[in-house]
């Protein structure tokens, strides 16, 4: 309900149209969110039906099966972000429940909520009331869900003290956890769910989706544009929609260019032109070219490396001298992402492609 914040009165005519607020002060009106242009995609096209679900058929089916045979057990969803793990899990609670779908699931977000303490008070709390299911007809649909995303950043007391709810109140109450790294789920936990991993979604099943937003949307997007939203996702779908939305946004036409330039991403061609440079030029030279493109791009070193290693599959060169060099480059990514300093980790870069260089001409000889 929106609630109107008044201004103060001003003395005078009420009549007079010239003495009444023009709204542009404290006379504000509280709303609830909208759903126009600045909704983000991500959101506006959420699956809402396992059917509308993008990829990975088998799980989706075997879950919508288990749900029409109410056989639905406690699950355990896994894999990398983007995968539709979270919508996956939404659209059986929708299947199920219907227009009583905030009623009967409790949804957290173990990242915030992560103490024994919701353990204890919210979710036991939660499953050990009896539910009630008015306007449902089916009797299974009287089970409740409690849904845990990203359970793998629950405290280790936080997940033994689940296991014990979930022991007790499994009549009447399913629990689905979503994580991206199974490890950090303790055994126990890992025994008591049937267990599915959501790998990364292969091309195809990103390109047909984002086909269908551009044609929801009215986007005018190239076909290297495509591929290249499509090639920076890794297939991740949240990122897709987010790099799509925040390209549309700076630039009309969406064209490869754009799409790296909008991302902060090296261009394919400027990573050309920074392995030609390590693979030909002096040391000296080549710090100072690839350090001014850094400065003049904006680019990020991490980004660099990730990328002329994906280059360095491409290339010819003698398998032992590429299995050294990934290795080398591998160990520079690690060192980045602990905050090492960037000259010295380019000088690494440098130097280890000094040595691949050395060790490709012995091999010619």
């Amino acid at each position: 309900m929106a609630e109107v914040i008044t201004p103060m009165d001003i003395d005078g005519d009420d009549n007079n149209p010239s003495l009444k607020p023009n709204n542009k002060g404290k006379n504000v009106v509280v709303s609830g969110p909208s759903h126009g242009r600045a909704t983000p995609w991500v959101e506006k096209y959420r699956p809402q039906s396992l059917a509308d679900v993008a990829a990975h058929r088998d799980i989706v089916d075997t879950i919508d099966r288990l749900t029409s045979e109410n056989r639905l057990p406690h699950l355990l969803l896994y894999g990398p972000p983007g995968t539709g793990k979270t919508s996956t899990i939404l659209a059986v609670a929708r299947k199920l429940y219907g227009a009583q779908y905030h009623n009967m699931i409790l949804e957290l977000n173990a990242s915030d909520d992560r103490g024994i303490d919701v353990v204890r008070q919210q979710i036991q709390d939660f499953a050990s009331t009896q539910s009630f299911s008015f306007g449902i007809d089916n009797a299974k649909a009287s089970v409740k869900l409690v849904l845990l995303d990203e359970a793998d950043a629950m405290t280790k007391d936080a997940q033994f003290a689940l296991r014990r709810v979930i022991e007790k109140y499994t009549k009447n109450t399913r629990f689905s956890l979503i994580c991206n790294h199974v490890n950090k789920i303790i055994p126990a936990l890992q025994s008591r769910c049937t267990r599915f991993r959501f790998a990364p979604l292969d091309t195809f099943h990103v390109t047909e989706r984002l086909k269908h937003v551009i044609e929801a949307e009215g986007l005018d997007v190239s076909e290297t544009g495509l591929a290249a939203v499509v090639r920076l996702s890794n297939g991740d779908m949240r990122k897709a929609l987010n790099i799509l939305q925040s390209t549309h946004m700076a630039s009309q036409k969406i064209t490869e260019e754009a799409v790296y330039l909008c991302t902060g991403n090296p261009l394919p061609k400027d990573i050309e032109q920074i392995s030609h440079w390590l693979l030909n030029e002096s040391f000296a030279e080549s710090f100072k070219r690839i350090s001014d493109m850094k400065t003049i791009k904006g680019l990020a070193l991490v980004d660099i490396v990730r990328e002329v290693t994906m280059f360095v599959f491409k290339i010819k060169m003698p398998p032992d001298v590429r299995v050294l060099l990934i290795n080398d480059l591998a160990d520079v990514e690690y060192r980045l992402s602990f905050g090492c300093n960037d000259k010295l980790q380019l000088g690494s870069i440098i130097a280890s492609f000094t040595k691949a260089r050395s060790a490709i001409v012995a091999a010619a000889k």
